[in-house]
């Protein structure tokens, strides 16, 4: 069963969610939160595989609970909801690590999908649309130090086609425009981003994107 948590402060939309998700299967509902706060000690005691988690609450807001959660439980697949696609909120939440993010008017079908995807060790988000959230609110980015630090050694541990390939990734591109510009299978490719990945320990192709934005490789 996958376990999921519910993260809303509007208890109607919490019901909705809930009839949606447990009408599968192998989804099982096994806490919900009112409150960021709630999310935080919930997420520590039931450890739910995914959280749906809604940016606007009380107090603690969503994109705080994702980091502090994200940094005591990493495996946790957090997908923000939000009102609109493009906004600081969907940009806050990715970076504080979530794995992507949903419009609350989703079609149940693009939830289920979202969640079965973040599941699967894959970002819900494709790159190109986090690019487009960067070219958007990267001036938000903290000026990152290019000669020193962990990541800058971890980039610069990168052969030459790789760091081609993470430049690429870093464009939004998509596997197979990745195999057509470089003139490789897919197969090929999919090999080249996973070693890259794992070389800059990052769970997925989004936060690629984010880390050449904040070491200052693309954009900004």
């Amino acid at each position: 069963m996958i376990r999921i948590m519910l993260v809303d402060d509007q208890a109607l939309l919490r019901v909705g969610f809930r009839m949606v998700l447990e009408a599968e299967d192998d989804f099982s509902v096994v806490a919900e939160a009112g409150t960021g706060a709630q999310a935080i000690a919930l997420a520590a005691s039931v450890r739910p595989q995914v959280i749906l988690m809604d940016v606007r609450m009380p107090g603690l807001d969503g994109i705080e609970a994702t980091r502090q959660i994200m940094a005591t439980h990493p495996d946790t697949r957090i997908i923000i909801l939000t009102t609109f696609d493009l906004d600081e909120y969907a940009f806050g939440g990715l970076r504080a690590g979530a794995s992507g993010f949903l419009l609350k008017n989703s079609e149940p079908g693009e939830l289920i999908s979202a969640i079965r995807t973040v599941v699967s060790g894959e970002a819900s988000v494709s790159p190109r649309v986090t690019r487009r959230l960067l070219d958007l609110f990267g001036t938000q980015l903290p000026q990152a130090d290019t000669e020193n630090g962990c990541a800058a050694t971890a980039l610069a541990a990168l052969t030459e086609r790789e760091t081609e390939v993470f430049l690429a990734i870093a464009e939004g591109l998509s596997n197979p425009e990745l195999a057509e510009r470089f003139s490789l299978s897919e197969s090929t490719v999919k090999s080249h981003v996973g070693r890259i990945l794992h070389k800059l320990g990052l769970r997925d192709r989004v936060q690629a994107v984010i880390l050449a934005y904040e070491q200052g490789l693309v954009g900004q």
